[in-house]
Order: C-alpha cells, then sequence, then structure tokens
C-alpha cells in the first residue's frame, strides 16, 4: 500500500513539475524572443517616452504592443510583472522528484557498484554536492571574467570545460540512468540560481533605486541579462537530460558520458539558431542556418557512432529451438523476484507466478529487452544472454505452460 500511494505522490509531483517547466521555458523563450525582435519606434511619442524598442503581433484576435525602454519610464506603475516563481516551483519539484526518486532509493537507482561500491550516504552526499560546486565554480567564473575583455566568451569557454569535467565524473561515479539526470539537475539548479541571486535581487535594487529617484547602476542589468542568456543556452540540453531516463540506450552506452555531452551540444547549437533567427529577420545578424546544421550534424553522427553492430546471423541449417517457460522462469527467480515477488512488489508489479507473468509479458520484454531498463542499474547482474533468453521467449508467444 506504501508503494501505492508513493506512485501516486511521484506522479502528481511529476506532473506539477513538467506544468511549471513548461511556464518557466515558455516565458524564457518568450521574452528571448522578444529582446531580439524589437525594432525602433516610428511615432515620436514612444520616442518621447525612452521607448527603445517595440514589437507589434497579432495573437488571438488582437493586436499586441510590446515596449521596451531604454532605462525606465518616468513614472513606473505601481503594479509590476515579476517573472521568478516558475523558475523556484520548477526547481522545488524537481529537487522533491529527484529526492524521492533517487536519493530516498540510492541503494537502487543512484549507485551502480560496478562503477563505484559505497554507501547510499556517501552516494547522496557526493550527488548533493554536484548541485552546490557547479553553482560555486560557475558564479565564480561568471563574476571573475564576466566583464573583461571578451569576457562572454572566456565564460563561456570556461563554463563548457567544467560541464565536460562534470559530465565525465558524474557518469564515472553514479548509475548512468541517476548520472545524465544529475547533470541536467546541476545545470538546472544554476539556471533557478540565476533567478534567485542575481536576476531579480538585480531588478529589485534598479526598482527601489527608480521608487527613490536616485540613480540606477548598470551593473544589476548587465548581470542579469547574462545570466538569462546563459539560462537560454542551458535550457536544451537540461531538457534532454529529464528526458534521457526515458531512453536507456543513451546512458546505458560503454561511453555514455560522451553521448551526453554530444547530445547536449547538438540541442544548444539548435537553440543558438532561433536565438538568431528574430535578429536576421530584423536585418541585425547574418544568416543563423549553420547554427542548426551544426546541432543536425551532431546529432546524426551521433547516431551513426551508437549504432549497434548487428546480431550474428545463425549457422546454416541450424534449428531455431523455443523457448520454455521454465527456462525464463529461472531467470526471472533469480533476477526479479527480490523487488517484483512475494515479498516486494514495486510499481505494483508481480512477476513470480505464471498468470502474473501473463498479464505483464509485453512489460516484461520492453523493460528487460528493448530499454534494458530492469533491473534497475542491472542490480541483480542480469546477462545479455538472459535478455536474449527472455527476447526469444517472448517473440515466440510468451507461453507460461
Amino acid at each position: 500500500m506504501e508503494s501505492y500511494y508513493l506512485d501516486w505522490a511521484n506522479l502528481l509531483l511529476r506532473w506539477v513539475h513538467v506544468i511549471t517547466a513548461v511556464a518557466w521555458i515558455g516565458a524564457s523563450f518568450y521574452f528571448v524572443m522578444l529582446d531580439n525582435s524589437l525594432e525602433k519606434p516610428e511615432d515620436q511619442e514612444s520616442l518621447d517616452k525612452g521607448v527603445g524598442g517595440e514589437q507589434w503581433a497579432v495573437h488571438g484576435g488582437g493586436f499586441y504592443n510590446s515596449q521596451k525602454y531604454l532605462l525606465s519610464p518616468k513614472k513606473l506603475p505601481d503594479h509590476l510583472h515579476w517573472s521568478y516563481w516558475e523558475s523556484y516551483t520548477t526547481w522545488i519539484t524537481g529537487f522533491a522528484l529527484f529526492t524521492m526518486s533517487y536519493l530516498w532509493n540510492a541503494s537502487t537507482y543512484l549507485i551502480d557498484k560496478s562503477k563505484m561500491d559505497w554507501q547510499p550516504g556517501a552516494a547522496i552526499g557526493v550527488a548533493l554536492a554536484f548541485f552546490v560546486v557547479f553553482w560555486m565554480v560557475y558564479d565564480g567564473i561568471c563574476q571573475i571574467f564576466g566583464r573583461r575583455k571578451n569576457g562572454d566568451t572566456i565564460v563561456g569557454v570556461l563554463i563548457a570545460i567544467f560541464i565536460v569535467f562534470a559530465t565525465w565524473l558524474a557518469c564515472h561515479l553514479f548509475a548512468g540512468r541517476a548520472a545524465f539526470l544529475l547533470v541536467g539537475a546541476m545545470m538546472a539548479t544554476t539556471m533557478s540560481g540565476n533567478v534567485f541571486f542575481w536576476i531579480i535581487p538585480g531588478q529589485r535594487k534598479n526598482v527601489a533605486a527608480l521608487r527613490a529617484g536616485q540613480p540606477v547602476d548598470p551593473v544589476h542589468g548587465q548581470r542579469g541579462k547574462q545570466r538569462s542568456v546563459h539560462n537560454t543556452y542551458f535550457t536544451l540540453p537540461v531538457l534532454f537530460a529529464m528526458l534521457s531516463n526515458h531512453y536507456s540506450f543513451t546512458y546505458t552506452h560503454q561511453y555514455n558520458w560522451i553521448v551526453l555531452l554530444l547530445i547536449m551540444l547538438g540541442g544548444a547549437a539548435i537553440r543558438q539558431f532561433f536565438v538568431v533567427r528574430h535578429r536576421f529577420k530584423l536585418g541585425n545578424a547574418g544568416n543563423p542556418l549553420p547554427y542548426a546544421l551544426l546541432g543536425i550534424a551532431v546529432l546524426g553522427l551521433t547516431i551513426v557512432w551508437m549504432k549497434p553492430q548487428p546480431a550474428a546471423a545463425p549457422a546454416p541449417g541450424a534449428v531455431e529451438q523455443k523457448v520454455s517457460f521454465g527456462e525464463v522462469q529461472k531467470v526471472l527467480e533469480q533476477r526479479c523476484y527480490m523487488c517484483h515477488g512475494t515479498a516486494m512488489q514495486m510499481k505494483n508489479v508481480r512477476v513470480d507466478s505464471p498468470d502474473q507473468v501473463a498479464a505483464h509479458a509485453q512489460g516484461i520484454y520492453q523493460q528487460v529487452v528493448v530499454t534494458k531498463i530492469m533491473p534497475m542499474n542491472n542490480s541483480t547482474g542480469m546477462t545479455d544472454a538472459e535478455r536474449a533468453l527472455i527476447g526469444k521467449w517472448f517473440e515466440g508467444g510468451a507461453p507460461t505452460k
């Protein structure tokens, strides 16, 4: 019964996480598009008010005029819309999911003893350290180099190098599935950290200064813009890392850390295409198509590189023997009963009787043979031969007698 309620908690929490993430990413994408689509106003009234750029748009049967002021309007309105709770709620629900799914069950989901045989407490501590250390290093790089000559380039290169190192380290310390998610979560934590520690506080200081009639320190706007741009390029890599748990062929690969880096690189290049595209349409930037082509090429080459070798053809004249249920039952008993048997039924699934196996045959085939997600992190040591045996059994009609 406890497992049943945990599954519901996981489902509802994940639902809220996705909803808030859509709201946050949607707002981020919109403002990046807006910033890069602004045109100088043509009417003198807007220019006199200090409007530096505007966009006219049509949506939902109406016309909209979005305006951006170079400094600030002569009088700030009493009500200002602030975009931050989307970020905070996304992080809070995401961390709660990570805690429930990976930290609470560290022995099953976080630890791969073939990589690092450590106690759950140590694994949890190191996983949490990824969030803190990555933020501290990232923030330090931005503060030290961000305002120097060619600062954006220097910061971008140093952060990319650190991401490569962190990805390599995570994939060598933790189970592949957890490592991919951990890399995405550390970057998402930094995105929320940018909002919480710099973007919103800087905006509040600017607003307070304007209301008090004091000069505004431009550093707050410069820093906020810099961090917002970083968040934009983190977005697609983070989204892939969050979705990767559904595609075991990525995180179970021998060089899974390179797989993750290549896919994140492809995502960042494609994001750059969309960022520049808005300015290109206004004649303010070159054609961004090379960025999209680079991203597609990286993903395409990754697909070719990861292509599995075809299975060896059976010898001429060999007779294909059917797999009996007894053979499959021995594998299930040795590899699966401990989590899906009498004592425990994770995800409310049992496979310790012929009727239960028949009911879950399709799921067993998908989880064990196709995606190879189960056993989780292969904690019971299921061999490739045993997976092939279950595959032949299912393809032969999945008999249970």
